[in-house]
């Protein structure tokens, strides 16, 4: 019933919506300074109804309808009016839209008060928690209260913004803080920085009070109520976080805990007077001993860390002598290559030069040989001739 009572309500707003936007486009072209003067939709139609032609406006008794100021300005509006003249014809489809937009108002009207009604008897807690639109709606999205109270705070929170959380998670931007549940009254009522923190805490009261209506046995609202004072505790510290950190008060305690204190404070006023409490050293037996404790502790790191000193500066003075041993292995290395190299050298020099001899020996034993070869020749040519 309920799931069909919202959506039928939804359906009369929308038309509802339409009818008056198309009296009030039709009438005015008769008398269109009465849409500035009565911008509600209800009072239009019942004064458009109860005027019909705008020249009637002396004769007839408008504070029926309206207040006295409201009735004086549309007299005046009437006397000085720019709109066309119209048909009784026109006259009367106008006032018939007229009666329909009244019509359905009114039954409107009805119907918010049997889902009232309803919402009281089968779902108190998720009603005084977040209001019977709200939680109706929650309803009809999730099917039944029955499935409503399966869903987690996380499922409820995000409720009717699927498709933003699907785009969210496809683009890889932040996903969704609330869906049907940003028309709830504490997220109203919270600001802009803090509403998706009230969003999440009111949506894990709501799972909580779906649950205890669903399968529960007592028809009353006690955790709806505990739940709503619960959100509202929580809203007040939010929204005088930034005052305490200013005033000093709440000094060392994080929102947590500070909304925690103050939870405890309003259960139990005796127990608990404020939220960052005043120590008394004095009166804790354990002081002095955790005193010598650090005592002892801070005398142990300093016979540790001047230990840790001597070790250093010992150790500092052993690596030159270190280094110096390496570095006569060095030279002495360096020492015998240098040595093998210039013995290289010399025996080379010495092959070199013995390699030269016979090739200048072996020129010069070809240069006499040529000249023996040209002596020959001429010889030979002289006795040719002869």
């Amino acid at each position: 019933m309920i799931v069909q009572a919202i959506a039928l309500l939804d359906d009369l707003d929308k038309e509802l919506n339409i009818y008056a936007m198309r009296v009030k486009e039709w009438y005015g072209w008769h008398f269109p300074e009465l849409a500035k003067a009565l911008p509600d939709n209800m009072l239009y139609a019942k004064t458009a109804v109860l005027l019909g032609d705008r020249n009637n406006a002396t004769k007839v008794d408008l504070t029926d309808v309206l207040p006295e100021e409201l009735a004086k300005d549309v007299k005046e509006a009437a006397l000085i009016s720019m709109g066309t003249e119209i048909n009784e014809e026109d006259l009367s489809h106008i006032k018939q839209l007229c009666e329909e937009v009244i019509s359905i108002s009114d039954y409107r009207s009805q119907l918010f008060e049997y889902l009232k009604s309803r919402m009281n008897a089968i779902a108190p807690n998720l009603t005084t928690l977040v209001g019977e639109l709200v939680g109706a709606r929650l309803i009809a999205h999730a099917g039944s209260l029955m499935n409503l109270a399966k869903h987690p705070a996380s499922t409820v929170q995000i409720l009717g913004a699927e498709k933003a959380l699907f785009r969210a998670l496809k683009s890889k931007h932040n996903t969704p803080k609330y869906g049907l549940l940003y028309h709830a009254s504490l997220i109203g009522q919270a600001p802009a920085k803090y509403k998706g923190k009230i969003a999440r805490v009111l949506a894990a009261k709501c799972a909580l009070s779906s649950r205890v209506d669903a399968l529960g046995e007592k028809e009353d609202a006690t955790i709806g109520i505990s739940s709503r004072e619960t959100v509202e505790t929580r809203l007040r510290m939010l929204e005088n976080v930034t005052t305490k950190k200013f005033g000093g008060q709440g000094k060392g305690l994080n929102n947590n805990q500070q909304g925690a204190a103050l939870s405890r404070s309003a259960a139990h006023p005796g127990k608990v007077k404020s939220a960052a409490a005043s120590y008394d050293a004095s009166a804790d037996v354990t002081n002095v001993a955790k005193k010598d404790e650090k005592k002892d502790a801070k005398r142990k790191r300093d016979a540790k860390d001047s230990s840790s000193e001597d070790d250093d500066s010992s150790s500092e003075d052993e690596k030159p002598k270190k280094k110096s041993k390496k570095e006569d292995k060095k030279a002495k290395k360096e020492d015998k290559k240098k040595s093998k190299k210039a013995k290289k050298d010399s025996s080379s020099d010495d092959s070199s030069s013995e390699d030269e001899k016979p090739k200048k020996k072996s020129k010069k034993e070809d240069k006499k040989d040529k000249k023996e070869k040209k002596k020959s020749k001429k010889e030979s040519s002289d006795s040719d001739s002869d």
